[in-house]
């Protein structure tokens, strides 16, 4: 029995864990708020009701009363006309009425209790939902207010120990990383362009003294070129 006791216990305790965390504040305040809409309803239907009742007894009340006043006059005409069978019969008839008056006299008192009872209870009923709707607000409030704060310290908490926060100083690395490769390069770049200038510069001269010595060759062969034509060209002169 001790187990199948503490099975039952564990049981109940887990649906109670699973209910309480399935338990939204804010939709179980609205639910209870229209909870008692609909028993207030069901109390002014019901009041509604016993008050149209206490009408109606004090009405039917009301007729047997007039009923009991004619038979009265009924009795008196009666006795002076002196049909004396006429009167009892009216007299029998009035008391048949005034007993039927006080059973109704008698409801129509119980009704008018009970409507007043029930017009307090409803006025309580009422009351409570007021001051408990203002009362949901502020605790609807206060739980937005809660849950609000409870992100916050989850966001703040997985902000110091998990991948977030993680991931974002390694980005911070990455980016100082990327800088660093940057001003390698630069510097690359920047002693690369001067030995291609030193280069250059050392081309420039080559093909300046390459070109100075092909002019001097080719003054050289002009100049032995010149020679002898000078001497054919005489004897052609000479002839003209």
């Amino acid at each position: 029995m001790g187990i199948f006791k503490r099975l039952r216990d564990l049981t109940v305790a887990s649906v109670n864990d699973v209910i309480d965390s399935m338990e939204d504040p804010v939709v179980m305040l609205t639910q209870y708020m229209r909870d008692m809409e609909v028993e207030i309803g069901q109390v002014e239907v019901a009041v509604a009701r016993q008050v149209a009742m206490e009408k109606r007894f004090h009405q039917q009340w009301e007729e047997a009363m007039n009923q009991v006043k004619k038979r009265e006059r009924q009795i008196t005409l009666a006795l002076n006309e002196g049909e004396d069978e006429i009167a009892r019969r009216a007299l029998i008839d009035k008391k048949q009425h005034e007993a039927r008056a006080q059973e109704l006299e008698a409801l129509h008192l119980a009704a008018r209790d009970a409507a007043q009872q029930m017009r307090e209870k409803l006025a309580e009923l009422k009351d409570e939902f007021y001051k408990l709707r203002a009362k949901k607000y502020t605790l609807v409030s206060r739980a937005q207010v809660a849950r609000t704060q409870k992100q916050v310290n989850q966001a703040i908490v997985g902000m110091n120990g998990e991948s977030a926060s993680r991931g974002f100083y390694r980005m911070e690395e990455r980016v100082m990383r990327l800088e660093a490769e940057a001003d390698i390069s630069g510097q690359w770049k920047s002693t690369r362009l001067g030995i291609d200038e030193s280069l250059r510069g050392v081309e420039r001269d080559e093909i300046a003294a390459e070109l100075a010595e092909l002019k001097a060759k080719l003054n050289k062969q002009k100049a032995g070129q010149d020679q002898p034509g000078e001497q054919g060209n005489a004897p052609e002169a000479l002839n003209n």
